[in-house]
């Protein structure tokens, strides 16, 4: 198996993160990437033996994100949610196509996307490219695609693949169940301005 870090973008995840940490495949390096939690996620996530960068304050998902990208120094990068929805078991099949050099960006593909907004986002990304779930938080790619992602919008939701696509990247996705977390969703107000964005590469991105 490639060398492969597990990006674990983290905010206020107490009494989650360490388990999230401990069930991580102990092949792979776990770096956390704290967003200025105010809770115990810090100290949570080195206990259980991950290697974890701090942001100085609370940035949001998609700069912790690139945090991730730039300080892992492996080949391969898995993005793992912080909560315990995924499933540790999953990664293995994500990361195969990379390693054999068949695919760049490997989605972890959930069966129910569950906000209609998402599934709204998910339905324009088809329109350029024919995937499932273009926003899961589970996903595979090389590093040398990570950091080059300007991810320069709301969310990831849909312009993560377009923005890879337009890169040159070959995509594709393996189906992974995920499993029930006891933590409230609350109204996901950045879906407004992230359909804009998606539009803005639907229209105007070309394939590098």
């Amino acid at each position: 198996m490639s060398a492969t870090t597990v990006v674990v973008p983290a905010y206020n995840e107490a009494g989650r993160i360490g388990t999230t940490v401990t069930e991580l495949p102990d092949e792979h390096s776990v770096l956390v990437v704290d967003d200025g939690s105010t809770d115990a996620t810090v100290s949570e996530a080195r206990s259980a033996g991950a290697t974890v960068v701090e942001q100085p304050h609370n940035k949001g998902y998609i700069a912790a994100l690139k945090r991730g990208f730039r300080e892992a120094s492996t080949d391969i990068i898995v993005t793992f949610d912080a909560d315990g929805e995924h499933r540790p078991a999953d990664i293995k099949k994500l990361v195969q196509p990379i390693a054999a050099d068949k695919l760049d960006l490997v989605l972890g593909a959930r069966s129910t996307i569950p906000r209609p907004s998402e599934r709204l986002l998910n339905k324009l990304t088809q329109l350029r490219h024919d995937v499932h779930d273009s926003g899961t938080g589970l996903r595979a790619l090389r590093r040398s695609l990570a950091v080059e992602l300007a991810l320069d919008t709301a969310c990831t939701c849909g312009t993560f693949v377009l923005e890879a696509a337009a890169r040159g990247a070959r995509i594709g996705e393996v189906p992974v169940e995920t499993r029930s977390v006891q933590k409230p969703r609350g109204i996901a107000w950045k879906h407004g301005a992230q359909f804009f964005h998606v539009l803005r590469y639907l229209l105007f991105s070309q394939r590098a």
